[in-house]
């Protein structure tokens, strides 16, 4: 079945307390109008606007990657009104027309297909309702005895009958091609002096035709973001159904609760993930992989069996199978661990690929860096890559053995099996097989203590030391 979808996205969003407009507020790395774009396009819609208003261009930078149409609702006036904003972007299009919130993301693809499809072959409109555990103030449907929509009743207009009926109104819509026409009966006769959707349902009585009602299968999808404590119930609704579709696909999560993943994430079967684990962005984790507690892992890619210990941080970075980066690693944007690779405790690597078998235990820096494979490289140990101006690389052979606290300052090569003696800054290249060895050679001062001594008690008694001079 053929269809479009208007997204209505124009609104400040006042309660957020935001100069952000709401629909760009994040849900789990992504904005909350991206949520109704993609499930728009999810459920086969030919066409897809969002119609915006308060931060437009920034809302239209968002929305031009997914290639969805925007229409500007340059004064907010409504809902029909933001609806009427659209119909330059669909003036040639004559099939029914789904119109869903920019603020509710947790609505399904499969939802919108519903919803199109009970649009009356014959002409007429379809509304999205639920029954939520607390139908609190929200407009109730109202039924025929033949358990057709009869009519909508606000909370505060209702009868105790009317409030005690539990089916509500999602403010979700799909109407016939005659909808265009049929938003110039609408008034704003109200409070507000706004133009609203659910005055459609009278109209559209009003011509014969039928309104029925389809039924969400599930109440969540219908909750909509107002204020950041709405943010938040959504967040957890989505983060429940993330954690509970990776663990049925085999991934193994000690206190589930506990765990952030975003939907680009990708787990494969046998994966790991501890407790306070943060997984963001493109990131993919391989089969049989881990990753430590309170790690924090973004753009990443994991081969099979890599492993991440706890309070690591990794950005930008892929391990190979058997490597192995923490505790308390931290992985920059180009890091690269080959296989079976190890970065230990405060190691910190950027735009640096560490051969297979690569040892870098704790304390050290290696940043425009190519170490070959089984090189060893001591504690302390930093490449001092920026001159102030650029960045220059630092390579390293294979099998080459770096002492702890050396220097080495790029440009430089380490040959292969070449040995840089501890304490060593480097700034010369180093042959392979050679030895190489940048510190002053080291003096003994016998009686050093007892000089330094007698000089401080000269110093404080105002005397001096036989021999010295002022």
């Amino acid at each position: 079945m053929s269809f479009a979808v208007v997204v209505l996205a124009a609104g400040k969003g006042t309660r957020m307390k935001s100069a952000l407009p709401k629909v760009l507020h994040p849900l789990l790395g992504r904005p909350l109008v991206e949520y109704a774009a993609r499930a728009a396009q999810q459920a086969g819609a030919e066409r897809v606007v969002v119609v915006v208003g308060h931060g437009a261009e920034a809302v239209r930078d968002v929305l031009e990657p997914l290639g969805v149409r925007t229409a500007l609702q340059a004064e907010q006036l409504g809902t029909a009104h933001a609806l009427a904003s659209a119909q330059g972007a669909l003036s040639d299009w004559e099939g029914p027309v789904v119109v869903t919130m920019g603020d509710a993301p947790l609505i399904s693809a499969g939802t919108l297909a519903g919803l199109a499809q009970a649009v009356p072959t014959g002409g007429g409109m379809a509304m999205l309702t639920f029954e939520p555990d607390d139908p609190a103030r929200y407009g109730r449907v109202i039924r025929d005895a033949a358990g057709r929509v009869d009519r909508v009743v606000e909370y505060k207009d209702a009868t105790p009958e009317e409030r005690a009926v539990r089916e509500v109104n999602a403010g979700v819509y799909a109407f016939d091609a005659h909808v265009w026409d049929y938003l110039n009966e609408i008034g704003r006769d109200n409070a507000a002096g706004e133009y609203y959707l659910p005055d459609l349902i009278g109209v559209y009585q009003k011509h014969g035709l039928e309104v029925r009602a389809f039924k969400a299968s599930d109440p969540t999808e219908l909750l909509a973001v107002n204020d950041r404590a709405q943010l938040a119930a959504v967040e957890r609704v989505l983060l429940e159904r993330l954690r509970t579709h990776w663990m049925r696909e085999g991934v193994r999560m000690v206190m589930p609760e506990t765990i952030y993943l975003e939907p680009t994430v990708e787990l494969a079967p046998d994966v790991t993930l501890e407790p306070g684990v943060m997984l963001k962005g493109a990131t993919r984790v391989g089969e049989g992989a881990s990753v430590g507690a309170f790690s924090i892992v973004s753009d990443s890619e994991l081969a099979p069996g890599a492993e991440v210990r706890p309070h690591s941080v990794l950005e930008g970075a892929r391990l190979a199978a058997g490597a192995v980066a923490g505790p308390f690693a931290r992985l920059r944007p180009g890091a690269v661990l080959e296989a079976n690779a190890f970065v230990g405790n405060f190691v910190e690597v950027k735009k640096s690929r560490l051969g297979p078998g690569v040892k870098a235990g704790h304390l050290a820096y290696l940043g425009d860096a190519e170490v070959g494979a089984g090189t060893n490289v001591g504690a302390g140990t930093i490449t001092a890559n920026y001159d102030g101006v650029k960045k220059h690389p630092t390579i390293i052979g294979p099998r080459a053995f770096i002492g702890s606290n050396s220097v080495l300052i790029a440009p430089v090569r380490i040959g292969a099996e070449a040995t840089v003696a501890a304490g060593s800054a480097i700034n010369q290249d180093v042959p392979a097989g050679a030895l190489g060895i940048a510190r002053a050679r080291q003096r003994n001062l016998e009686g050093w203590a007892e000089r330094k001594a007698r000089a401080s008690n000269s110093q404080k008694d105002g005397t001096r030391m036989e021999g010295e001079t002022t």
